[in-house]
């Protein structure tokens, strides 16, 4: 009759304008998710967000989304909403369906048209699918868990309202690793200033050769990292006595350097107090020992003092193997190691010896980073084209000779990995 197919029309189009407004209401939570990941740097914030306006417009009573967190190898809660909302903490029960569904990469739930294993038995008005990444190239990745649970109406989540939420999932993962990608930067931003910053104070330890006025000295150190453990000192003793120092620790990168900045600054106050290298090192030992058995490190360094007045060269070697003198009458001499690298001798190490020193003499102590550089496959390689370029350069004086050693270190292609590279060159 006429009045049942108006009611039939009626029907229809009552269901037609419900269709049409729960379309209108998933296009529009897409483009309101859209609008948020692109305005809200915070991820936790924007989550928040996202959950609770796909709580509404799908009628779930509660949710959670979880984020897998890299490093710690976990799923994070960042998100939850409804009445069962918790704080964010670490990691699901390992049988729970949130775990099963990250690591299966497949939604799990029930309800019509599902083909998926259900939940519980039957119908479910619970569901949670996948947050997964799809590179431009390479394999997909899953990358959290979003969690719905519940429905005031009892309905079941249907297949539509599977595919909303995977469509949800797939916005979510890209603005998860464009966020991941964004705090990565970050980070190596913060780390490079920092590290920078190290570098620069590093280097301020260094006594300035320019400053040093009782010879004519030259000294530069390159570190193979922006940080390391190589380093000189200067001192200026009473009765017109020079300090030299030269230290390598066995390492490179922001451990060493902590070990050569707590060198450096007990080295400057033992080396006023004793006129004897021997006894600068027993105590500089003595200062070291206790991070250096924390770090498994050791130095090797070496401790001249130089007396111009009396003529006098005194060392105390603890280990380095490149510290020579050139004399003026055109001979050289390698001061030999008098103890084992500190971390290896005891308290009771640290020798002296003594030798002659004359006006024109060159003192030239360097690092195995130096000579390593300069290495070919023969043994003794480095040191020996160290040595000769030093001979070929002594009549033009410190500056000129450690110009020339680190121009041919820049140069050179070694077969060595890289190490922090150190050279003082002293003459009065």
């Amino acid at each position: 009759s006429g009045v049942e197919r108006a009611l039939d029309f009626a029907e229809e189009v009552r269901v037609f304008t419900y269709e049409l407004w729960e379309r209108y209401q998933e296009i529009n939570l897409l483009y309101s998710i859209s609008e948020t990941l692109g305005s809200v740097l915070n991820l936790d914030e924007a989550a928040d967000k996202i959950l609770r306006d796909v709580c509404d417009v799908l009628g779930a009573a509660s949710g959670s989304l979880w984020v897998y967190d890299r490093p710690q190898d976990l799923l994070r809660l960042i998100a939850s909403v409804g009445p069962d909302a918790s704080d964010p903490l670490d990691a699901p029960f390992p049988d729970s369906i949130t775990t099963r569904v990250f690591q299966e990469g497949r939604f799990l739930g029930g309800g019509r048209g599902d083909e998926s294993e259900p939940s519980s038995g039957g119908a479910s008005t619970d569901i949670s699918v996948p947050i997964s990444y799809n590179p431009p190239s390479g394999k997909t990745r899953i990358v959290g868990v979003i969690d719905l649970f519940g429905r005031p109406s009892e309905d079941p989540f249907t297949t539509s309202d599977q595919k909303l939420l995977s469509a949800i999932a797939s916005q979510v993962g890209a603005a998860l690793e464009n966020n991941r990608l964004i705090q990565e930067s970050l980070a190596q931003e913060r780390m490079s200033h920092e590290m920078e910053l190290a570098q620069h104070l590093q280097m301020k330890l260094l006594t300035s050769p320019e400053a040093f006025d009782r010879a004519d000295v030259a000294a530069r150190v390159v570190p193979a990292e922006q940080v390391g453990g190589d380093f000189y000192h200067l001192f200026k003793l009473p009765e017109g006595k020079i300090g030299v120092m030269i230290g390598d620790v066995s390492s490179h990168g922001f451990p060493a350097a902590l070990i050569m900045a707590l060198s450096m600054s007990a080295a400057s106050i033992y080396a006023l107090e004793s006129p004897n290298p021997g006894e600068v090192l027993r105590r500089l030992d003595s200062a070291l020992s206790g991070e250096l058995e924390t770090t498994e490190m050791f130095v090797s360094l070496c401790y001249v003092v130089i007396d111009p007045l009396a003529g006098e060269l005194r060392y105390s070697n603890a280990g380095h193997p490149h510290a020579w003198v050139f004399r003026a009458d055109g001979t050289s001499e390698r001061l030999t190691a008098t103890d084992p690298p500190m971390g290896f001798a005891g308290p009771d190490s640290y020798g002296e010896e003594r030798g002659p020193w004359q006006s024109g003499d060159v003192l030239v102590l360097f690092t195995d980073g130096l000579s390593d550089t300069l290495a070919t496959p023969e043994p003794g390689s480095g040191e020996l084209a160290v040595l000769d370029a030093v001979k070929s350069e002594l009549e033009r004086g410190p500056t000129a000779i450690v110009d020339v050693l680190f121009d041919l270190a820049d140069g050179a292609t070694p077969y060595i990995p890289a190490d922090d590279r150190t050279a003082v060159v002293l003459r009065t």
